[in-house]
């Protein structure tokens, strides 16, 4: 597997001229676990998933993570592979789809909660130093777990599963208030934590 995965090669490996094999042989090879027949799926069909992340996503630094993603995710779960039932490329497109469907909700997850904690910082412009340097969603969900117990609870739920203060405070049994003021509490926090490590990379 290193000649498909190594790094950058990722792309190069896609366009690599097609083996003479077969696609039905890639397909029961795929299927029996035999990693050239993986090698030889990447060749067939790495492009393909890498266009079609593109287009979807609008960023090749991005499209280049998933597409490794939807082989890897692939490989992982081979066992579910039925050649018989569908051939190995478009088994491949139904996991991509998956992958870009996820790509895209962290991204609108990420915004939410940059347009939340931006919000706390007064204007637009007052923001902006934060945003500009602590997008990077990895780091909102470390900061995230830093927060006490039921504050982490209702702020993932609003970021995570898109809940409504209502639709939490029925969920959870708690009175709406206290989810209001959970939710204000873990922002406030947020903002903070953010701002303090957004000073020390200065």
């Amino acid at each position: 597997m290193t000649a498909v995965w190594g790094g950058s090669q990722v792309l190069a490996a896609g366009a690599a001229p097609v083996t003479a094999v077969s696609e039905d042989s890639v397909d029961d090879g795929f299927a029996a676990g035999d990693e050239a027949a993986l090698n030889d799926a990447y060749r067939r069909w790495g492009a393909l998933v890498f266009t079609l992340a593109v287009r979807r996503l609008g960023d090749q630094e991005e499209a280049k993570d998933v597409t490794q993603q939807v082989f890897v995710g692939a490989w992982n779960s081979r066992k579910t592979f039925d050649p018989r039932r569908a051939p190995l490329r478009a088994w491949l497109l139904g996991i991509a789809h998956k992958k870009f469907v996820d790509a895209l909700e962290r991204r609108t997850r990420h915004l939410r909660v940059v347009d939340a904690v931006g919000a706390l910082a007064g204007t637009a412009e007052q923001a902006k130093p934060l945003t500009d340097s602590l997008v990077d969603y990895v780091v909102l969900v470390r900061e995230i777990e830093h927060l006490p117990e039921q504050q982490q609870r209702v702020l993932k739920m609003a970021f995570y599963d898109d809940l409504s203060q209502s639709q939490i405070a029925e969920r959870t049994g708690m009175p709406l208030g206290t989810v209001k003021s959970h939710t204000r509490r873990g922002l406030m926090r947020l903002k903070s934590r953010l701002e303090v490590d957004g000073e020390a990379h200065r």
